[in-house]
């Protein structure tokens, strides 16, 4: 039975495993703070600082991108190993897609020709589009953004951070090499060992030492300039995040034409104002107009208050007050002086007033009430004070 074993260059193997000991030695010495070490020059350093920064910042940037584009982080582990085992990512709904079957379906079961049922299905299919405008945003971005970043941190910053790895490698041959060099000249003189005198010890110690400055120049070399390419790469992620800042911006628009196009939609039907509850009663907040309040679901004025004038106080309104339940009248003015009294029962929040023909409940936060001399001259104010009671 014939075994084929490789073949293995066992003076290579035994070379290797030298050059590996040599350099654990001289790294533990300078850790230690025994021996010297070679020093990268200045522009070299800064060029690795950079190329750090740009490394641990990049990587951020895509992380935090990724997260923004799929928030759950399961799904993010599960597309990330499909992609490294080459295949195609699994299709999912997002929660906007979710929301809307569930909306499209509530409507249906509530009946379309239910106005509640209706808009149901009416907004959720307005989610849907949001959702197929998600889905085409998150694909843009990954082709136009974050796929060339990843490449960049794959590709050219894996490289950079490998002939980096070999520099140093080559920058420890060298230091050992100095220390050896230096140890034969401190032997020069002495009796030889082992057959080989100091002299033979120094020549080939400094063989070693140029052959070991030449690999550590060249290796150098190589690694400025790939160093100085993160420029070049930089300038290109510049280019990417223009594109990533389009396609926001696109995906917004979008989302802003679907959703007014709902609001014109739903402004066709909008109901109502609903009935407010106040103190366990139902109260009016339409215009006083409004013909859907009834006597039993509105406060009643006090009936001597109405018929003897005399009894109303008058009030000048604040010019913010814009609450539903303001009594309707000209907020373009800072002020409008109104006469008020108290509903039946007394209200804790709401007074009930009158200006010409509009009457309606008035927020107390909103009103200020004033003294006799305004009284006497209610045109002084900014609104008109005449009562037509």
């Amino acid at each position: 039975m014939n075994i084929h074993l490789p073949n293995f260059n066992v003076k290579n193997l035994v070379k290797e495993a030298g050059s590996t000991l040599s350099r654990v030695v001289q790294l533990t010495e300078e850790k230690l703070g025994t021996t010297e070490r070679t020093e990268y020059d200045t522009e070299f350093s800064d060029l690795a600082d950079r190329a750090d920064v740009t490394k641990v910042w990049t990587e951020k940037m895509v992380k935090n991108v990724e997260s923004v584009l799929v928030p759950n982080p399961q799904n993010r582990v599960e597309d990330f190993i499909f992609e490294k085992i080459d295949k195609s990512k699994p299709q999912r709904l997002s929660n906007l897609e979710h929301l809307a079957l569930d909306m499209i379906e509530a409507g249906a079961d509530f009946g379309q020709d239910k106005p509640y049922g209706q808009t149901l299905v009416k907004v959720g299919q307005a989610e849907q589009r949001l959702g197929k405008c998600e889905r085409d945003f998150i694909a843009s971005t990954s082709i136009c953004f974050t796929t060339p970043l990843r490449k960049f941190l794959d590709g050219e910053m894996k490289n950079i951070t490998k002939e980096r790895s070999t520099l140093e490698s080559k920058r420890l041959d060298l230091d050992a090499c100095k220390g050896r060099v230096k140890k034969a000249r401190s032997m020069l003189g002495q009796q030889a060992k082992d057959g080989v005198s100091p002299e033979a010890v120094l020549e080939q110690a400094e063989r070693d030492l140029r052959v070991a400055q030449s690999e550590f120049d060249r290796q150098s070399e190589i690694t400025k300039s790939l160093l100085e390419g993160i420029e070049t790469s930089q300038a290109s992620h510049l280019r990417h995040l223009h594109a990533f800042v389009e396609t926001q911006v696109r995906y917004y628009k979008q989302c802003t034409d679907v959703m007014n196009q709902l609001q014109k939609e739903l402004a066709k039907n909008r109901p109502g104002q609903p009935l407010l509850r106040i103190n366990s009663e139902d109260i009016d907040t339409g215009p006083p107009n409004a013909n859907r309040a009834s006597s039993s679901t509105s406060p009643s004025i006090q009936s001597s208050s109405i018929d003897n004038p005399s009894k109303h106080n008058q009030i000048k309104t604040i010019s913010n007050a814009k609450d539903d339940f303001d009594l309707e009248y000209d907020t373009t003015a800072i002020t409008s002086v109104i006469l008020v009294c108290e509903c039946s029962p007394i209200n804790m929040d709401y007074m009930y007033g009158k200006q010409g023909l509009l009457k309606g409940l008035v927020p107390r936060a909103f009103v200020e009430m004033l003294d006799e001399d305004e009284e006497e001259h209610p045109d002084d104010q900014a609104g008109s004070g005449e009562s037509d009671y």
